[in-house]
């Protein structure tokens, strides 16, 4: 059989005619590498805007005339010999020539455009870097437009994400939304601003509802690390296998199904900045272990790693439960315990409020008119007294519902016992000792004589003829007065306000 022409080898018919050959392959293998790298750069320099050829000094040893005219050379010998930053000044063939790799995409600067650039190192069959070649793919940006806007799209998209991240990181209460002037409720603000002067760990305790996580945004929010992410995690919420990744994150192929990129861990996410974690008691005994080191060394070590990564993290830890009990009952690390216990913030239950809850009524009304559309209410005093009697196991957030709940059922402008009683029937004893209260034969028969006043006209004289009382009782004082009415001071100076009285006058 006669030996084909390199044209047969690299023909179809002459491969598929034939056996295959190994020797033959690589022959054609090669002849086809050695004719495509010239009608590559041929294809390249036809369609490109320029192109320029520099040996390994970085000296112009080739540049086509279109180049040449684009950078204002009216013969491309004039620019042969010549180190190519005297002609392209923002040129970077010379790194090429340093590093030996390409830059496959580059935006260059040449006078009031931007030009479209690749560039390439050339070689010996050794291997060593003899020269580069540049081409200017294109010579305005308008060519790469839907290129640009798709990444301009997409810069935007990853902006508003990460703001939407950080908005959601940041603190949502300050002290001021911890509603109540009593004395317990003075002195978990005193403790909150104390907390917040230092780094040290704090545990918030309190029944559920009382508001520790408003406490714990508040202290972050007036700390010096307000400007940083406020990151709160429940920790009876979470699977308990899941929590170890949660909590300190995870490197890439740690357990099945995790995401390859890994998972960063909340201590990552607050680094710099607070962690909250509510419910601590709920927490595994083996996990507490892992807490108590990240909270000593101020480093954690992420599933599946044995490198430890340093954190700078405050946590603010909350829970409902006895954790002294839990440390009896062998639920809870004693060590843990005291590491997290450096100051302790009591809050109180809504039934330990006294006349602070009127208050905390009032504001809550105000929230639910102001994001329901309803209008604003107030609560007559046989309201309050009704508020006052009941235990509120669910706290501020079991008021916040019946309040609703009441505001839906009723027009009133003024919430009423009986509207209370009917947002939640323990209230009915309450409703039944209001309008079960006779009245005196004498005030019937004087009330039958007289025109009916409206029910605002005839509550407002109630209110300021029981005011004035109060303030004559008190010297004028409206502390006092407040105090004997069993209000909040805030609360009475409105209602003066909206008399249109003064205290002491």
């Amino acid at each position: 059989m006669t030996q084909g022409t390199d044209s047969d080898r690299l023909s179809g018919d002459g491969l598929d005619a034939r056996p295959f050959d190994g020797d033959a392959f690589e022959g054609g293998a090669a002849l086809l590498h050695r004719r495509a790298i010239p009608s590559l750069f041929e294809a390249l320099e036809t369609q490109s805007e320029g192109t320029v050829a520099v040996d390994r000094d970085a000296r112009v040893v080739w540049i086509n005339a279109k180049y040449a005219r684009m950078l204002g050379i009216a013969d491309p010998a004039e620019a042969i010999g010549r180190e190519v930053e005297e002609i392209i000044p923002h040129s970077q063939m010379r790194q090429v020539l340093a590093t030996g790799q390409p830059i496959l995409l580059d935006l260059m600067l040449f006078g009031t455009q931007r030009l479209v650039v690749t560039r390439f190192p050339l070689t010996d069959d050794d291997g060593a870097v003899i020269g580069a070649v540049g081409f200017v793919l294109y010579d305005s940006l308008h060519r790469l437009k839907p290129l640009l806007a798709e990444l301009s799209r997409l810069e935007a998209e990853l902006a508003a994400t990460k703001r939407r991240l950080d908005e959601g990181r940041q603190p949502r209460y300050t002290l001021q939304s911890y509603v109540g002037d009593s004395p317990v409720c003075l002195e978990v603000k005193r403790k909150a601003r104390l907390a917040a002067r230092t780094d040290a760990p704090i545990l918030l305790l309190g029944e559920t509802g009382t508001g520790k996580e408003l406490i714990a945004q508040a202290i972050h929010g007036l700390s010096a690390r307000s400007g940083r992410s406020f990151v709160g995690v429940n920790v009876a919420a979470i699977p308990e296998t899941l929590l170890e990744a949660e909590f300190f994150g995870a490197v890439p192929g740690a357990y099945t199904g995790l995401d390859r990129r890994g998972r960063e861990g909340r201590f990552k996410t607050a680094n710099g900045g607070t962690l909250f974690l509510d419910e601590i008691g709920d927490m595994p005994l083996g996990l507490q272990a892992k807490l108590l080191r990240a909270l000593q060394e101020q480093e954690i070590e992420p599933l599946g790693s044995d490198r430890p990564v340093k954190v700078d993290v405050r946590v603010i830890a909350a829970t409902n439960v006895d954790l002294e009990q839990r440390i009896r009952d062998g639920r809870f690390r004693s060590d843990l315990y005291y590491r997290l216990n450096v100051l302790p913030i009591r809050l109180p239950a809504l039934a330990e409020m006294g006349g602070g809850l009127e208050a905390i009524a009032e504001s809550i009304l105000q929230e639910i008119a102001a994001r329901t559309g309803l209008p604003l209410r107030g609560l007559t005093p046989e309201a309050v007294e009704a508020l006052g009697r009941h235990r509120w196991p669910g706290n501020v957030r079991e008021l916040r519902n019946v309040l609703e709940r009441a505001c839906l059922l009723t027009d009133n402008r003024r919430l009423t016992a009986a509207d209370l009683a009917e947002a939640l029937p323990d209230l009915g004893d309450v409703e039944l000792a209001e309008t079960a209260r006779p009245a005196p034969v004498q005030q019937l028969v004087q009330a039958e004589s007289q025109p009916l006043p409206g029910y605002d006209a005839a509550f407002d004289e109630f209110e300021r003829g029981l005011l004035g009382r109060a303030l004559a009782a008190s010297g004028g004082r409206a502390t006092e007065a407040a105090r004997a009415l069993g209000i909040s001071r805030a609360a009475f100076y409105k209602k003066l306000a909206r008399l249109g009285m003064r205290a002491g006058g």
